[in-house]
């Protein structure tokens, strides 16, 4: 009788453990759920909390005076003169302001150009594309989408598989 009775509760407790799982999963907001509308203004919530925001004097306290000129104030490193130019480790390229991953070693290739150069970003979501007539002519400019940091310009003479290159400072 003992048994039958404790047999009874385990059964009865395991299926109440059982329904709690599945009515906590049912409540669970799972996307397929939700709206595009609301599924697209929750993505734009979670992109701008990963953006990083620093006043000016942050950025010059933190990086060097080269560093700042070209990533805060939209300067070009000397032709043939980047760390990175002649890098043939395996790897991935960061961000040096905020360190989001850029760029990835398998997508680098030598241009000729004098900075390193990439076919493809690796994750489009961490770059920006941006108008740049600075020097009257039309370029793209492209900038770390996390904090804003210039990072070169992208041109439309890249090889396959894109045909783009993205011509960064080290």
């Amino acid at each position: 009788m003992k048994i039958k009775f404790y047999f009874s509760l385990v059964v009865l407790f395991s299926i109440s453990i059982v329904w709690t799982a599945v009515s906590f999963t049912a409540k669970m907001p799972y996307e397929n759920n939700r709206s595009t509308e609301e599924l697209e203004r929750i993505k734009q919530q979670e992109d701008s909390l990963k953006k990083v925001i620093k006043s000016d004097e942050y950025w010059k306290n933190v990086l060097t005076p080269e560093q700042y000129r070209i990533t805060r104030q939209k300067g070009t490193e000397r032709a043939f003169t980047g760390v990175y130019l002649n890098n043939k480790e395996k790897g991935t390229y960061h961000c040096v302001c905020c360190h989001a991953v850029l760029f990835d070693s398998e997508t680098k290739y030598n241009s000729g150009s004098g900075w390193p150069s990439f076919y493809a970003p690796a994750n489009d979501d961490n770059i920006e594309e941006r108008v740049d007539n600075s020097l009257n002519i039309d370029r793209v400019e492209v900038v770390c989408s996390t904090c804003g940091a210039h990072l070169g310009h992208v041109f439309e003479d890249g090889p396959n598989p894109t045909g783009m290159r993205y011509c960064v400072n080290s």
